[in-house]
């Protein structure tokens, strides 16, 4: 299969720079069979939603991962760097630019009075060690870090104030995350409860989502990519929540796709089992399913392996139909754009 069979033209205006206020104000398309030509809002998910059904949501917490600084050697020479993870003895890895130009031995003065001394470069990434210990880089990073927003929104402002609340879920809990689980992003308090008042349960997984969710796929050929491995955890306790939800006939939706790769990495024998540790789960058509019956997610760049994961769980032709629609009625698209809730095909693929 090639990557070109997952291109579509999508009009720059349908780029969301903000999410939709409030967050369940956001537009919903629908897909059980076929594309509903009923114009839904977040808001409607209880009347869409059955009693018993499950809701499997990302507890991740993103990092206000993003630092601005100068080479301390040529202050002239302003240096953008994306930190990924911490890898022990105050090192970090890293996404920066101009990457090229940061040798061995640099120190950079980033904002908030942090210092780096850049140890070296590995294809896209570099290597960072702090001056500070990374308990306190964290908390550095809360005032001096921007939020991680993705490259087709910072190409047109840099993050603010605002995105700190924004680009964060409700459920957000566990701090790793260089980019947001964006299905979440539409939740609010109010919604929970009334999703709750309806017999819908939730339950609870963490995946860190890394760098992998910024980089292009560069092959032709699906089947030539190769995913960057996030960590992730399903609990004895989320294991159990959905199988008590299938005994009493509940489905189980994942909310955004971080969800949905965990919940199948979790179940790559068949049986879901508790899971802790990385994975590189690569979702694409012919995939077998073995946790969710349906997915909440926003709309995806083109030929992106998000994309491919939404052709596994609605069949090639089932996707190509829902963009065709999103794009024609005008949904907002990517991560403050608005969403989808799409039930699996069960068919062939």
């Amino acid at each position: 299969m090639l990557v070109s069979d997952f291109d579509f033209d999508l009009p720059p205006a349908l780029i969301a720079e903000r999410p939709a206020v409030p967050r369940e104000a956001a537009r919903l398309l629908l897909h059980d069979g076929g594309v509903s030509a009923t114009p839904y809002t977040v808001a409607d998910l209880p009347s869409l939603l059955q009693p018993n059904d499950l809701l499997v949501f990302n507890d991740t917490k993103v990092i206000p991962a993003r630092l601005y600084g100068r080479r301390e050697r040529d202050p002239e020479v302003r240096v953008e760097a994306l930190l990924l993870k911490p890898i022990g003895d105050r090192r970090w890895t890293a996404m920066a630019k101009p990457a090229k130009r940061l040798k061995p031995g640099d120190r950079v003065l980033f904002d908030g009075g942090l210092v780096a001394e850049a140890l070296g470069r590995e294809d896209d990434q570099i290597l960072l060690r702090f001056d500070r210990e990374d308990a306190e880089v964290l908390t550095a990073l809360e005032t001096a870090g921007a939020m991680p927003l993705p490259p087709y929104i910072v190409a047109q402002r840099k993050a603010d104030a605002q995105d700190k609340t924004d680009y964060q879920t409700v459920f957000a809990e566990k701090t790793g995350a260089i980019a947001a689980p964006t299905a979440g992003l539409h939740f609010t308090p109010t919604l929970i409860e009334l999703l709750k008042a309806r017999g819908v349960g939730f339950a609870r997984v963490t995946l860190h989502v890394g760098a992998g969710t910024f980089l292009p796929v560069k092959v032709d050929r699906v089947e030539d990519h190769k995913m960057h491995a996030e960590w992730g955890e399903v609990t004895d306790e989320t294991v159990a929540a959905i199988k008590a939800a299938k005994e009493k006939g509940g489905r189980i939706i994942a909310i955004g796709t971080t969800s949905l790769r965990l919940l199948e990495s979790a179940a790559r024998d068949g049986a879901l089992k508790p899971f802790r540790g990385d994975t590189d789960i690569f979702i694409t058509p012919g995939f077998g399913f073995h946790v969710a019956d349906g997915l909440m997610t926003n709309f995806h760049l083109p030929k992106s392996t998000l994309l491919m994961l939404v052709a596994a769980f609605v069949g090639l032709e089932g996707q190509r139909a829902i963009y065709r629609h999103a794009v024609e009625k005008g949904f907002r698209f990517y991560s403050y754009g608005d969403t989808s809730l799409l039930f699996r095909q069960t068919g062939p693929q």
